[in-house]
Protein backbone atom coordinates (compact mmCIF):
# COMPACT_ATOMS: atom_id res chain seq x y z
CA UNK A 1 0.00 0.00 0.00
CA UNK A 2 2.42 2.23 0.73
CA UNK A 3 4.61 1.20 -2.28
CA UNK A 4 1.56 2.34 -4.54
CA UNK A 5 1.06 5.83 -2.47
CA UNK A 6 4.89 6.36 -2.89
CA UNK A 7 5.09 5.58 -6.09
CA UNK A 8 2.04 7.58 -6.97
CA UNK A 9 3.54 10.94 -4.96
CA UNK A 10 6.64 10.11 -7.02
CA UNK A 11 5.42 10.31 -10.41
CA UNK A 12 3.02 13.11 -9.56
CA UNK A 13 6.40 15.10 -8.53
CA UNK A 14 8.14 14.78 -11.45
CA UNK A 15 5.10 15.55 -13.90
CA UNK A 16 5.17 18.94 -12.78
CA UNK A 17 6.07 21.64 -15.16
CA UNK A 18 6.96 23.86 -13.22
CA UNK A 19 9.86 21.92 -11.36
CA UNK A 20 13.25 23.95 -11.73
CA UNK A 21 15.41 22.05 -14.20
CA UNK A 22 18.03 20.82 -11.78
CA UNK A 23 15.26 19.60 -9.52
CA UNK A 24 13.96 17.58 -12.81
CA UNK A 25 16.95 15.57 -13.01
CA UNK A 26 17.79 15.17 -9.80
CA UNK A 27 19.57 12.48 -8.66
CA UNK A 28 22.25 12.19 -11.19
CA UNK A 29 24.98 11.43 -9.51
CA UNK A 30 25.92 10.52 -6.05
CA UNK A 31 24.13 12.00 -2.84
CA UNK A 32 26.50 12.59 0.38
CA UNK A 33 24.20 12.69 3.94
CA UNK A 34 26.93 14.28 5.98
CA UNK A 35 26.44 12.46 9.34
CA UNK A 36 28.56 14.88 12.16
CA UNK A 37 29.66 12.07 14.31
CA UNK A 38 32.00 9.55 13.80
CA UNK A 39 31.18 6.15 12.83
CA UNK A 40 29.58 3.24 14.75
CA UNK A 41 27.69 5.96 16.98
CA UNK A 42 23.93 6.45 17.29
CA UNK A 43 23.68 9.18 14.49
CA UNK A 44 25.41 6.72 12.55
CA UNK A 45 23.81 3.71 13.16
CA UNK A 46 20.61 4.98 12.16
CA UNK A 47 21.53 7.07 9.37
CA UNK A 48 22.93 3.89 7.49
CA UNK A 49 20.00 1.26 7.20
CA UNK A 50 17.99 4.17 5.72
CA UNK A 51 21.20 5.73 3.29
CA UNK A 52 20.85 1.63 2.01
CA UNK A 53 17.12 1.63 1.10
CA UNK A 54 16.99 5.06 -0.45
CA UNK A 55 20.30 4.72 -2.45
CA UNK A 56 18.19 1.81 -3.94
CA UNK A 57 15.18 3.12 -4.26
CA UNK A 58 16.69 6.72 -6.26
CA UNK A 59 19.21 4.66 -8.59
CA UNK A 60 21.91 6.94 -7.00
CA UNK A 61 24.26 6.12 -4.31
CA UNK A 62 23.65 7.86 -0.92
CA UNK A 63 26.86 7.91 0.86
CA UNK A 64 27.20 8.57 4.34
CA UNK A 65 30.28 10.71 5.34
CA UNK A 66 31.17 11.47 9.08
CA UNK A 67 32.74 14.60 9.56
CA UNK A 68 32.18 14.77 13.70
CA UNK A 69 33.71 17.34 15.90
CA UNK A 70 32.68 20.08 18.73
CA UNK A 71 29.27 18.42 19.49
CA UNK A 72 28.01 17.86 15.86
CA UNK A 73 28.40 21.36 14.94
CA UNK A 74 31.58 20.97 12.40
CA UNK A 75 29.62 18.61 10.04
CA UNK A 76 26.42 20.74 10.63
CA UNK A 77 28.38 23.96 9.17
CA UNK A 78 30.01 22.54 6.29
CA UNK A 79 26.16 21.04 4.80
CA UNK A 80 24.89 24.54 5.55
CA UNK A 81 27.27 25.87 3.59
CA UNK A 82 27.06 23.24 0.94
CA UNK A 83 24.79 23.73 -2.26
CA UNK A 84 21.54 23.69 -2.15
CA UNK A 85 20.90 21.24 -5.06
CA UNK A 86 20.43 18.07 -3.12
CA UNK A 87 23.54 16.01 -3.54
CA UNK A 88 24.58 17.43 0.26
CA UNK A 89 22.83 16.75 3.40
CA UNK A 90 22.35 16.60 7.05
CA UNK A 91 21.56 13.90 9.53
CA UNK A 92 20.94 16.32 12.27
CA UNK A 93 19.83 14.88 15.80
CA UNK A 94 18.39 16.56 19.00
CA UNK A 95 21.82 18.56 20.10
CA UNK A 96 21.74 20.62 17.24
CA UNK A 97 18.77 22.77 18.06
CA UNK A 98 20.35 24.26 20.95
CA UNK A 99 24.17 24.55 19.42
CA UNK A 100 24.00 28.35 19.31
CA UNK A 101 23.13 28.77 22.93
CA UNK A 102 26.26 26.13 23.72
CA UNK A 103 28.39 27.26 21.50
CA UNK A 104 29.99 30.65 20.48
CA UNK A 105 30.30 30.20 16.48
CA UNK A 106 28.26 27.17 15.72
CA UNK A 107 28.11 28.46 12.10
CA UNK A 108 24.86 27.77 11.40
CA UNK A 109 21.23 28.43 12.99
CA UNK A 110 19.00 24.85 12.32
CA UNK A 111 15.57 26.85 11.50
CA UNK A 112 17.30 29.39 9.05
CA UNK A 113 19.73 27.15 7.43
CA UNK A 114 18.24 24.38 6.84
CA UNK A 115 15.08 22.52 5.94
CA UNK A 116 13.75 19.33 7.78
CA UNK A 117 12.83 16.64 5.57
CA UNK A 118 11.76 13.72 7.72
CA UNK A 119 12.55 11.94 11.24
CA UNK A 120 14.72 8.73 11.44
CA UNK A 121 14.36 7.92 14.68
CA UNK A 122 13.57 8.92 18.64
CA UNK A 123 15.05 7.14 21.17
CA UNK A 124 13.45 8.07 25.01
CA UNK A 125 16.13 8.33 28.05
CA UNK A 126 15.65 6.31 30.93
CA UNK A 127 17.61 7.04 34.24
CA UNK A 128 18.89 4.17 35.87
CA UNK A 129 20.92 3.25 39.00
CA UNK A 130 23.63 1.24 39.99
CA UNK A 131 21.44 -1.32 43.12
CA UNK A 132 24.33 -1.43 44.83
CA UNK A 133 25.65 1.99 45.14
CA UNK A 134 22.14 3.80 45.63
CA UNK A 135 19.21 1.66 46.75
CA UNK A 136 16.25 2.94 45.59
CA UNK A 137 13.34 1.54 43.66
CA UNK A 138 11.52 4.71 42.38
CA UNK A 139 11.73 7.85 40.91
CA UNK A 140 10.01 9.50 44.43
CA UNK A 141 12.96 7.20 46.30
CA UNK A 142 15.29 8.93 44.74
CA UNK A 143 14.68 12.53 44.78
CA UNK A 144 14.30 12.09 48.68
CA UNK A 145 17.14 10.71 48.96
CA UNK A 146 19.02 13.78 46.96
CA UNK A 147 17.08 16.04 49.27
CA UNK A 148 18.44 14.71 52.58
CA UNK A 149 21.75 14.98 51.06
CA UNK A 150 22.18 17.31 48.44
CA UNK A 151 25.16 17.21 45.71
CA UNK A 152 25.38 13.51 47.31
CA UNK A 153 24.43 11.52 44.56
CA UNK A 154 27.25 11.28 41.59
CA UNK A 155 25.15 11.30 38.39
CA UNK A 156 26.90 10.65 35.18
CA UNK A 157 26.33 11.71 31.67
CA UNK A 158 28.24 11.04 28.25
CA UNK A 159 29.64 14.52 28.16
CA UNK A 160 28.62 18.06 29.05
CA UNK A 161 26.04 19.82 27.10
CA UNK A 162 24.76 16.36 26.15
CA UNK A 163 20.81 15.35 25.96
CA UNK A 164 21.39 13.46 28.58
CA UNK A 165 23.07 16.20 30.89
CA UNK A 166 20.56 18.60 29.98
CA UNK A 167 18.09 15.67 31.27
CA UNK A 168 19.90 16.35 34.85
CA UNK A 169 19.73 19.85 34.39
CA UNK A 170 15.75 19.20 33.99
CA UNK A 171 15.05 17.04 36.96
CA UNK A 172 17.37 19.36 39.18
CA UNK A 173 15.01 22.79 38.05
CA UNK A 174 11.85 20.44 37.90
CA UNK A 175 12.32 18.90 41.71
CA UNK A 176 14.39 21.28 43.49
CA UNK A 177 17.54 18.83 44.05
CA UNK A 178 20.48 18.80 43.67
CA UNK A 179 23.07 16.28 41.80
CA UNK A 180 26.39 16.19 41.42
CA UNK A 181 27.38 15.83 37.77
CA UNK A 182 30.04 14.01 36.31
CA UNK A 183 30.66 14.47 32.23
CA UNK A 184 32.31 11.56 30.87
CA UNK A 185 33.60 11.54 27.24
CA UNK A 186 30.81 8.96 25.82
CA UNK A 187 28.39 7.06 27.08
CA UNK A 188 30.50 3.69 27.23
CA UNK A 189 33.08 5.12 29.97
CA UNK A 190 29.41 6.57 31.96
CA UNK A 191 28.32 3.55 31.36
CA UNK A 192 31.12 1.46 32.12
CA UNK A 193 31.50 3.17 35.41
CA UNK A 194 27.90 3.10 36.86
CA UNK A 195 28.15 -0.74 36.37
CA UNK A 196 31.25 -0.80 38.40
CA UNK A 197 29.36 1.65 41.09
CA UNK A 198 32.21 4.39 40.76
CA UNK A 199 28.71 6.63 39.85
CA UNK A 200 25.38 6.06 41.00
CA UNK A 201 23.05 7.15 37.98
CA UNK A 202 22.94 8.06 34.77
CA UNK A 203 20.81 8.75 32.31
CA UNK A 204 21.00 6.64 28.98
CA UNK A 205 19.27 5.87 26.28
CA UNK A 206 16.38 2.82 26.53
CA UNK A 207 18.56 0.64 24.12
CA UNK A 208 21.74 0.78 25.90
CA UNK A 209 20.49 0.01 29.76
CA UNK A 210 17.75 -2.76 28.85
CA UNK A 211 19.89 -5.19 28.80
CA UNK A 212 21.42 -4.16 32.25
CA UNK A 213 18.38 -3.77 33.46
CA UNK A 214 16.90 -7.21 32.42
CA UNK A 215 19.46 -8.81 34.05
CA UNK A 216 19.59 -6.57 37.39
CA UNK A 217 22.81 -4.88 37.41
CA UNK A 218 20.82 -1.88 37.07
CA UNK A 219 17.41 -0.53 38.26
CA UNK A 220 15.08 1.56 35.70
CA UNK A 221 13.23 4.31 37.73
CA UNK A 222 11.50 6.15 34.91
CA UNK A 223 11.12 6.63 31.09
CA UNK A 224 11.78 10.37 30.00
CA UNK A 225 9.46 9.97 27.48
CA UNK A 226 5.44 10.35 26.43
CA UNK A 227 5.21 6.54 26.73
CA UNK A 228 6.47 3.58 28.47
CA UNK A 229 8.49 0.93 26.09
CA UNK A 230 8.64 -1.69 24.84
CA UNK A 231 11.63 -2.88 25.79
CA UNK A 232 11.14 -2.04 29.77
CA UNK A 233 7.35 -2.02 29.62
CA UNK A 234 7.43 -1.82 33.59
CA UNK A 235 9.32 1.08 34.17
CA UNK A 236 6.83 4.01 34.37
CA UNK A 237 7.68 7.01 32.60
CA UNK A 238 8.48 10.28 34.43
CA UNK A 239 4.65 11.75 34.40
CA UNK A 240 3.37 8.64 35.74
CA UNK A 241 6.73 8.77 38.40
CA UNK A 242 5.29 12.15 39.60
CA UNK A 243 7.45 14.23 37.59
CA UNK A 244 5.11 16.34 35.04
CA UNK A 245 6.07 17.20 31.72
CA UNK A 246 9.58 15.67 31.52
CA UNK A 247 11.30 14.71 28.07
CA UNK A 248 14.23 13.72 27.14
CA UNK A 249 14.34 12.03 24.04
CA UNK A 250 17.06 11.84 21.14
CA UNK A 251 15.92 12.14 17.86
CA UNK A 252 18.24 11.73 14.52
CA UNK A 253 16.60 13.25 11.32
CA UNK A 254 17.24 14.60 7.61
CA UNK A 255 17.99 17.89 6.82
CA UNK A 256 18.58 20.07 3.50
CA UNK A 257 20.18 23.30 3.19
CA UNK A 258 18.07 25.95 3.20
CA UNK A 259 16.35 26.64 -0.53
CA UNK A 260 16.90 23.08 -1.92
CA UNK A 261 13.73 22.92 -4.24
CA UNK A 262 10.84 21.60 -2.45
CA UNK A 263 10.57 18.69 -5.17
CA UNK A 264 13.65 17.24 -3.83
CA UNK A 265 12.65 17.13 -0.50
CA UNK A 266 9.42 15.94 -1.61
CA UNK A 267 10.65 12.87 -3.21
CA UNK A 268 13.67 12.42 -0.53
CA UNK A 269 11.28 12.66 2.17
CA UNK A 270 8.56 9.76 0.41
CA UNK A 271 12.11 7.42 0.31
CA UNK A 272 12.81 8.12 3.50
CA UNK A 273 9.11 7.18 4.91
CA UNK A 274 9.50 4.03 2.39
CA UNK A 275 12.59 2.57 4.18
CA UNK A 276 11.43 3.30 8.01
CA UNK A 277 7.99 1.12 6.87
CA UNK A 278 10.47 -1.88 5.54
CA UNK A 279 10.72 -4.93 7.81
CA UNK A 280 14.48 -4.73 8.61
CA UNK A 281 14.35 -1.17 9.58
CA UNK A 282 11.21 -1.86 11.83
CA UNK A 283 13.71 -5.22 13.47
CA UNK A 284 16.58 -2.76 14.02
CA UNK A 285 14.96 0.06 15.78
CA UNK A 286 13.00 -2.45 17.88
CA UNK A 287 16.79 -3.95 19.32
CA UNK A 288 17.87 -0.66 20.11
CA UNK A 289 14.80 1.23 21.47
CA UNK A 290 13.92 3.57 18.56
CA UNK A 291 10.58 4.31 17.65
CA UNK A 292 9.34 6.76 14.40
CA UNK A 293 5.77 7.40 13.44
CA UNK A 294 4.86 8.67 10.07
CA UNK A 295 4.80 11.81 9.57
CA UNK A 296 4.77 14.82 6.55
CA UNK A 297 7.52 16.82 6.28
CA UNK A 298 5.45 19.86 7.89
CA UNK A 299 4.42 17.46 10.86
CA UNK A 300 8.82 17.24 11.06
CA UNK A 301 9.56 21.04 10.78
CA UNK A 302 6.44 22.02 13.46
CA UNK A 303 8.24 19.42 15.62
CA UNK A 304 12.04 20.66 15.13
CA UNK A 305 10.41 24.27 15.46
CA UNK A 306 9.22 23.02 18.71
CA UNK A 307 12.40 21.31 20.42
CA UNK A 308 14.69 24.38 19.23
CA UNK A 309 12.69 26.49 21.48
CA UNK A 310 12.40 23.56 24.37
CA UNK A 311 15.92 22.77 24.32
CA UNK A 312 16.92 26.15 23.81
CA UNK A 313 15.80 27.21 27.16
CA UNK A 314 17.11 24.27 28.71
CA UNK A 315 20.23 24.95 27.78
CA UNK A 316 20.21 28.71 28.79
CA UNK A 317 19.37 27.36 32.16
CA UNK A 318 22.31 24.84 32.64
CA UNK A 319 24.36 27.95 31.67
CA UNK A 320 26.88 25.57 29.30
CA UNK A 321 29.77 26.92 27.50
CA UNK A 322 31.76 25.31 25.11
CA UNK A 323 35.19 26.65 23.99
Amino acid sequence: MIELGRRAAIGGMLASAAMPARAADWPSRQITWVVPFPAGGSTDVFARPIAGDVSAALGQTVVVDNRSGAGGTVGAAQVARAPADGYTMLVGYTGLTYAPMVYPQPGFDLMRDFVPISAFARTASVLVVNPERLDVSSLQQFIEAARRAPGSIDMASPGLATVQHFAIVLLQNKTGIELHHVAYRGGPPAMQDLLSGQVAALFHSVGAVAPYVNSGKLRALAVAGRRREALLPNVPTMEEAGVKDFRAATWFGLFAPAQTPAAILDRTHVEVQAALDTDEVKRLWAEQGAKVEPESRADFTKFVGQEVQRWTAIAKAAGVKME
